[in-house]
């Protein structure tokens, strides 16, 4: 209904109001979409809300307890209430501890004996994507940097703490998966974050692309470590192959904030060429002769180098969906 010659008066249904316990001069949100529907949030509902998950130790098996907070966490809980019948449950402890260090944000705030809660401190929408994203490629790169480093001759202890450079990076994927979590049930905080629904969907793709190629680089500084007697050239397969994937991803990590079509697909071809390269290797290692010790760890560090050029190439086909949906352009 016009009001006044410039304002419409929108009339509510009864049942909502009644719902959502709005008074009048209560406060609403009004959001318009891009395709053009508004979407109604009352202020208070958003203020006060908090999202709580209770876990009844005692009716799960023992040894998916972490596995049920890990699903709390990526689920987007605010509170986790861990109950529980037995006071001085070491196992339980222990499996809490290890959430804690594998997670971002939680901390134990009330312990009883039968009830332990874990609240999340943390803002899913203060925490920008992107900053999770450039932080694992950080811990790749220099992950292979030291690989390249070690296996060349330097200092074995440059990869003294693989693991938790490892285990940094799978938090982080964590951390962003619950984001994204958290970003599909509430408009606001994709919002805050600066990004659609459908972009943060790939960027929760690009992380998984960096952790599984974390995973490899893991592998191979564990081979590295287990093989510590052998040198490779930095000029020798797969080693070079090693760099050129490095020199790949660090331009196509760029072209998230540039996006350029061209070089994007220079660098999946030049991933494509380092993988048929890395095979012919592989092919010529092979043979028809027996593999002797540093055979076999050639050759599985060359096969983890060939994965990695593949995870590196879906990153960047990631890129172009995410060039090509900011492009899109919807008309009615």
């Amino acid at each position: 209904q016009l009001t006044g010659g410039v304002t419409y008066t929108l009339s509510l249904p009864k049942p909502w109001i009644e719902q959502m316990n709005l008074n009048p001069r209560d406060s609403i949100r009004v959001d318009w979409r891009p395709s053009g529907a508004l979407r109604l949030t009352p202020l208070e509902m958003l203020a006060n809300q908090e999202k709580i998950i209770t876990i009844k130790a005692d009716d799960i098996p023992e040894a998916s307890i972490h596995d049920h907070l890990m699903g709390a966490y990526l689920a987007g809980a605010d509170s986790i209430r861990i109950v529980h019948s037995k006071p001085d449950n070491r196992f339980l402890q222990r499996q809490i501890r290890r959430f804690l260090r594998n997670t971002r944000g939680f901390e134990r705030m009330n312990e009883t004996e039968s009830r332990i809660d874990l609240k999340c401190l943390i803002n899913a929408a203060e925490m920008p994507l992107i900053a999770s994203i450039n932080r694992m490629y950080s811990q790749l790169t220099s992950l292979t940097k030291d690989i390249v480093s070690v296996a060349s001759g330097q200092e074995k202890n440059l990869l003294g703490d693989v693991d938790e450079r490892e285990s940094e990076v799978d938090a982080l994927l964590y951390l962003v998966n619950r984001q994204l979590s958290v970003a599909l049930d509430s408009h606001l905080v994709a919002s805050a974050l600066k990004l659609t629904r459908n972009q943060a969907v790939e960027y929760s793709n690009l992380a998984r692309s960096l952790e599984r190629m974390m995973d490899h680089a893991y592998q191979m500084a564990q081979l590295i470590e287990d093989n510590n007697d052998t040198i490779i050239d930095q000029s020798e397969q797969p080693i070079a192959q090693l760099i050129e994937w490095q020199d790949t991803l660090k331009r196509l990590m760029i072209n998230i904030r540039t996006r350029n079509s061209n070089e994007i697909e220079e660098c999946r071809q030049a991933l494509k060429k380092t993988q048929q390269d890395i095979l012919n290797f592989e092919d010529e290692l092979i043979g028809e002769r027996k593999l002797s010790k540093q055979d076999l760890l050639l050759f599985r560090m060359s096969e983890s180098i060939r994965r990695m050029c593949a995870y590196a190439r879906d990153f960047g086909e990631i890129l172009l969906n995410l060039k090509l949906y900011d492009e899109m352009i919807v008309r009615n």
